[in-house]
C-alpha cells in the first residue's frame, strides 16, 4: 500500500461500500462466521446507536476496511463486540492495526470495559491479527451452527481497555 490508510467514522454515504466489501468476503467463506449476503440498509442502525461505533479504513476514496464495535445480548453490558472486515488481498498491510486505534479508544470513551472478539477457529488469519493487537483467549465455542446449516467451533478473545 502506497500511504497509510486514514481512519474515521463510518457514515451513511459509506454503508453501500462496507456491504460490497462485506459481501465478497462472505462469498469466499471461510473468514467469517457470516454466510448471508447484507446490504446498505443492514449498517445503518449500527451507526446510529448511541452505544456502538464504526469505522472504516480509506486509501484514497476507497474502503479498505472496516470496524465495528457494539454490545452484544450474550455478553455483559460492559463489554464491546468487536468485527474487522478488510478489502480481500489487502489483508496485512496496516488497515486493521490502523481500525484498532480507533475502535479501541471508541470503547473506553463509550464507557466498555474490554472488547470481545469472536473467531471462527479455522480463521487462522483473524485469530493471528487479535492476538497480534493483545488479544487473549477466554472461551472456545464447540460445534456451533452458522446461518447456511455449516457447523464450525469458534474461539473468544478479549482485550482489556485501561
Amino acid at each position: 500500500m502506497d500511504q497509510r490508510p486514514v481512519i474515521r467514522r463510518a457514515a451513511p454515504l459509506d454503508t453501500r461500500e462496507m456491504a460490497v466489501l462485506l459481501n465478497e468476503i462472505i462469498a469466499v467463506g471461510g473468514t467469517t462466521a457470516r454466510t448471508e449476503t447484507v446490504i446498505a440498509e443492514d449498517f445503518l442502525p449500527l451507526l446510529g446507536a448511541p452505544c456502538a461505533a464504526c469505522h472504516v479504513a480509506e486509501v484514497g476514496t476507497e474502503i479498505m476496511g472496516f470496524q465495528y464495535i457494539e454490545p452484544h445480548t450474550s455478553l455483559p453490558p460492559e463489554v464491546a463486540d468487536i468485527s474487522t472486515f478488510v478489502q480481500r488481498g489487502k489483508t496485512g498491510l496496516g488497515i486493521g492495526s490502523a481500525l484498532f486505534e480507533a475502535t479501541a479508544q471508541a470503547a473506553r470513551d463509550l464507557g466498555f470495559d474490554w472488547i470481545n472478539a469472536t473467531i471462527r477457529a479455522d480463521n487462522t488469519g483473524g485469530l493471528i491479527y487479535y492476538q497480534s493487537r493483545g488479544f487473549r483467549d477466554w472461551r472456545h465455542l464447540s460445534d456451533q451452527r452458522l446461518a447456511n446449516g455449516m457447523r464450525v467451533d469458534k474461539i473468544c478473545k478479549r482485550f482489556d481497555l485501561d
